[in-house]
Parts: C-alpha cells; sequence; structure tokens
C-alpha cells in the first residue's frame, strides 16, 4: 500500500469548513487509497490551531482514533537529525512539526505528502530528492 505524509494544514482545513483548502483537503482525503502517515508535532500544531473550537478539536481527535492517520515515533536519538535541518532550512524557517515530516520522509522513504505549506517545495531529502505536493 502506499504512503503519503501529511501536514497540519490539510487538517486544519479538514475540521474547518470556512478554511479555504477545506474543500480541497476533504476531497483529496475521501479520494486517497494511501496510508496516511503524520507526526506528534504535526497532531499538537493542529490541535493548537483548533483551539477556537473544541468540537473541532474533539471531532479531530475522534477521526484520529478511527485510524484515518497513522502516527509515527519520533524518539530522542532522532532529535540531532531534525534540529540539523531546523538550522539548515532557518532562512524559512523550518518548524518543528515541518522538520519532523521531513524526517519520516527519510526514514521511511515516502517522498509523497499532503500539505498546503508551499516550502516542501524547497525541503530536501538526502540525495537531493524532493516531495511530491498534493493539496497546495
Amino acid at each position: 500500500m502506499q504512503s503519503i505524509l501529511i501536514d497540519s494544514g490539510p487538517m486544519i482545513a479538514l475540521f474547518d469548513a470556512s478554511d479555504k483548502y477545506h474543500r480541497q483537503s476533504a476531497e483529496f482525503i475521501k479520494a486517497t487509497n494511501a496510508r496516511l502517515i503524520t507526526s506528534l508535532a504535526s497532531i499538537t500544531e493542529t490541535l493548537h490551531l483548533h483551539s477556537f473550537n473544541r468540537n473541532a478539536q474533539a471531532d479531530y481527535l475522534q477521526w484520529l482514533n478511527f485510524g484515518a492517520v497513522e502516527i509515527e515515533n519520533i524518539e530522542n536519538l532522532d532529535l540531532s537529525d531534525i534540529r540539523a535541518m531546523m538550522l539548515k532550512y532557518s532562512d524559512l524557517p523550518m518548524d518543528f512539526a515541518d522538520a519532523c515530516l521531513v524526517f519520516l520522509g527519510e526514514k521511511l522513504k515516502i517522498l509523497k505528502i499532503a500539505t498546503i505549506n508551499r516550502d516542501f517545495d524547497v525541503y530536501r531529502l538526502k540525495g537531493k530528492k524532493g516531495f511530491t505536493t498534493f493539496i497546495k
């Protein structure tokens, strides 16, 4: 089964009908048969940005609980690589959630990401491979 990383942007939009990316995010998620993978950092970011609406937070957590997205762990030993990426892309700047997803892309050899963040057009995995992005 194909795997696609998912950034917080589409997950935020999915649970906020007023978000300009809501329709695109919902259509992508309904249409994909791929395994969606994210990090706890992206989940935290999504919940934080849904803090205006406790119902959206609860619905999002229920969606995750139903297995809509797999959560891949970041370990203590991974933090030095994540820090190095954040320093490398400090001019953007790269935040922790994005760095975790790029790290997972390298670790799991996943070159596809569902995102609305154009920075993923710039980020490179080892070997200078770029991501194929969905939704933007």
